[in-house]
């Protein structure tokens, strides 16, 4: 399957600058780069769609150049409803080292090029910048942006200045890029097409050069209807501990929220999110199609993004603790097997209070929660329900509801 075809079959082809996407096949220059923001210390599984789109590419004999934004960080893509708030610089600094191991990691690659645009822009002379680069767009065109015009129409929040330029730092990006590695060629979510255009525009005005912008469609969930993101508030992180903002998704949440996938959902997603070829992939969802009860089709899309975001054997060990754990009956597992959980559930120690524990783990966000959830039969120690708040001295599995647990070791 040549590029251009596998981008249209696994959904990676929204808004672009290249008239016949089969010019890709054989473009004479394969550099691309893909840009993203500290705004927080982990990427979420919406940026993870566009990393793989950026990872097909590679697997097609393109070349990275992956962009950790310390530069545009410090100012802030801009919102459609509101000014973001400045982060600090050792925040962004924090930030940007996180995203940059995560997009390392998904866009695996041995020509891989990383770059910061903090190292080209902390040496700018404003005037220079804006003689090179502000002369050469007009108030007209910003103004167009639907970004601004959503801030500064009729009931919207305004802009600053700082935001409102955000678009003429990006495009510099691209003209840097170019200059220097000969990039001429953006990949990009489809809500960044507006931005990236700026740097084809600097491409061509500055140095007579043609280049391109290749976007991707949000993620919609086709349930819910909403994007996937942080924006949204249901943000699926890639960071599966914490690096200091709570922004983080465990391997085991991360493994159920694929596993829980609605079956009119699963075509969708497993051809974004996995590396599966198109021959495995219809063999997948034959069988689904065949026996939707044993969900092949959510078993397979779960072990292919947790593989692709936390590695093989995560999501080996992920897949076999899910069975051990819905599978059979709960106060019949071993201490050893349940110590052997706590790698991938959250735990608390021996000897604390039922109450403490749920709180301690997150199966509960207060005691008052975790007392209502006792007293309602909702939490089980070793498959037994329990609704009093007694110390827990033994190795145990804690469960709430049907598909939370926690480990006491």
């Amino acid at each position: 399957m040549k590029l251009s075809e596998e981008l249209a079959w696994r959904g990676f082809q929204a808004e672009t600058t290249i008239k016949d996407p089969s010019e890709l096949d054989n473009r004479e220059s394969k550099k691309f780069y893909w840009g993203a923001d500290p705004s927080a210390d982990s990427l979420t599984i919406g940026n993870l769609a566009a990393g793989m789109m950026c990872a097909c590419f590679v697997r097609h004999g393109y070349q990275p150049y992956l962009l950790a934004g310390g530069a545009t960080g410090q100012i802030g893509d801009p919102k459609e409803n509101g000014e973001r708030d400045l982060k600090s610089l050792d925040e962004v600094e924090h930030n940007k080292k996180c995203i940059a191991a995560q997009m390392r990691n998904i866009v695996k690659s041995d020509e891989l090029v990383m770059v910061d645009n903090y190292d080209w822009f902390k040496n700018i002379n404003y005037l220079d910048f804006l003689r090179e680069v502000g002369k050469n767009f007009s108030m007209t065109q910003l103004l167009d942006r639907q970004f601004v015009q959503n801030r500064i129409g009729e009931g919207g929040s305004g802009i600053s200045y700082a935001e409102f330029s955000y678009t003429l730092i990006q495009g510099y990006d691209f003209l840097h890029l170019y200059r220097k590695y000969g990039v001429d060629l953006q990949l990009c979510g489809a809500d960044q097409f507006g931005n990236c255009s700026t740097g084809i525009h600097l491409i061509k005005r500055l140095e007579d050069g043609k280049a391109d912008v290749w976007s991707t469609p949000l993620i919609i969930d086709p349930v819910t209807g909403r994007k996937f993101g942080k924006s949204e508030g249901n943000a699926i992180w890639l960071a599966s501990s914490d690096n200091g903002s709570g922004n983080y998704t465990s391997i085991f949440d991360f493994y159920q929220f694929w596993l829980n996938q609605a079956d009119t959902a699963v075509e969708y997603l497993i051809k974004i999110y996995t590396t599966y070829d198109k021959e495995k992939v219809e063999a997948i969802l034959a069988e689904q199609a065949e026996h939707p009860e044993r969900r092949v089709a959510q078993k397979a899309l779960a072990w292919g993004v947790t593989a692709v975001v936390h590695g093989e054997a995560a999501a080996d060990a992920i897949a076999n603790l899910t069975e051990r754990l819905f599978g059979g009956k709960l106060n019949e597992l071993a201490e050893d097997e349940i110590i052997e959980f706590g790698e991938y559930l959250a735990c608390a120690a021996r000897g604390t209070g039922l109450f403490d524990a749920l709180v301690a783990t997150g199966l509960a966000a207060s005691k008052s929660e975790a007392r209502k959830l006792a007293a309602a039969g909702a939490i089980t120690v070793n498959g037994e329900k329990v609704a009093e708040d007694t110390p827990i001295a033994q190795v145990a599995l804690l469960k709430r509801g049907k598909n939370k647990f926690a480990i006491i070791r």
